[in-house]
């Protein structure tokens, strides 16, 4: 499958030259080299693969809007335009390489600012060290392509709507092929299935609007972490060889066993696991979120909602998927993430039992409502703390 549509800013350069600890423009080349073309389909099947989603993806705006009784700090949304969907972001649908493209112009963005904390304004980082980093990220991405159904980054830049007006908070982008390989694969009705994946999609771009200092929020907090863990990664590259090879190995090791979550939990301190912890519990939140206003639309709205779900759980589970695949997933932080969308929707089901789907939604009035890593666990603590 070749590009479905361009974002229009495909030729934008991310990179911060000498200045980056990771060569953005090399990442990009080199993840959307890597990334798998996905499964072949008719010229007629990719026009309507790209109509039904795009289709979808404007269809599902209302019923989130009603499910989760929230709405954009900017007020409602209004009409749709071409390629947009009002107040709630633009929508892009892409094959894998343009998402992996993409996702390097997020991660260019998170990482702003770490190097200068890491070496000082006026310190450089080698071409070699800035190639490295460009290779490791842009292979990860070029894996994690073929896997990601859809997702929307508030961080591509786009503060206006296409039109001009306010209130637009990102892009919502959509990878076609990944679609329609779960489709077959799974044997879902595309309609119902389309409109699934964009129901959750369409929860995100919500969070961002209805929650305007939720992105910037969590770009501060990541940012500050990340400058943590690059000075860690700069004191075991300093380290001698035999002390790297105990801990990588250890890390690894404990990755594919599943004993501490992820690689790179192994390679943390703890005070560095307590914050990830609590970086992990709003991305728990903003996984459950979605996942519970998707499948509450019920089937008036999905009539195969329930088949979906099934199917869909089995298959993020690892069925019939091969032993390299299943190490593959724990060493990457896969199965954490699969975690996130259930931990993350059994707090929002507790909460929602406890105090209603309104008092849930005190949630997104500020950055001190968010949830703790110990609340995600604990939905009575956290309506104590909010709600008294």
């Amino acid at each position: 499958m070749t590009l479905v549509e361009q974002d229009g800013r495909s030729g934008s350069d991310p990179s911060r030259g000498d200045a980056s600890i990771v060569d953005w423009s090399a990442a990009a080349q080199i993840a959307g080299r890597l990334a798998r073309p996905g499964p072949q389909a008719s010229r007629d099947e990719l026009a309507d693969l790209v109509e039904g989603l795009r289709t979808a993806a404007e269809a599902a705006v209302p019923h989130v809007l009603d499910v989760t009784r929230m709405t954009p700090a900017g007020g409602p949304t209004g009409a749709t335009t071409s390629g947009s969907t009002a107040g709630l972001g633009t929508v892009y649908v892409v094959d894998r390489a343009r998402w992996a493209r993409a996702n390097t112009e997020i991660m260019a963005s998170l990482t702003d600012g770490v190097t200068d904390a890491l070496v000082g304004e006026r310190g450089r980082v080698p071409q070699a060290t800035a190639l490295v980093g460009a290779a490791q990220v842009g292979s990860v991405l070029a894996v994690l392509s073929s896997r990601v159904l859809g997702q929307f980054d508030p961080y591509s830049g786009l503060g206006a709507s296409p039109s001009g007006s306010p209130g637009s908070p990102g892009r919502l982008v959509l990878v076609a092929p990944n679609v329609l390989q779960v489709e077959r694969a799974l044997d879902l009705k595309p309609a119902d299935f389309r409109l699934w994946v964009c129901l959750h999609e369409q929860t995100h771009a919500l969070q961002f609007a209805a929650a305007p200092w939720l992105a910037d929020h969590l770009r501060a907090r990541a940012s500050a972490l990340l400058t943590e863990l690059s000075a860690s990664s700069r004191r075991l590259a300093e380290a001698r060889l035999r002390e790297k090879l105990a801990t990588v190995g250890r890390a690894v090791l404990h990755a594919v066993r599943g004993e501490d979550g992820t690689f790179v939990d192994g390679l943390l301190t703890p005070e560095e696991q307590d914050r990830l912890a609590d970086v992990t519990a709003v991305m728990a939140l903003l996984e459950g979120h979605a996942d519970v206003a998707m499948d509450a639309v019920g089937p008036r709205t999905v009539r195969t909602v329930r088949s979906i779900r099934r199917k869909f759980e089995a298959r993020r589970d690892g069925e019939g998927r091969s032993g390299f695949d299943v190490v593959l997933r724990r060493v990457l932080g896969m199965d954490a993430k699969i975690a996130q969308y259930r931990d993350g929707a059994a707090f929002v089901r507790a909460v929602e039992k406890e105090v209603g789907r309104d008092g849930f939604n005190a949630v997104w009035a500020a950055p001190e409502n968010l949830p703790t890593a110990r609340e995600i666990a604990d939905a009575r603590a956290w309506v104590r703390r909010v709600h008294g």
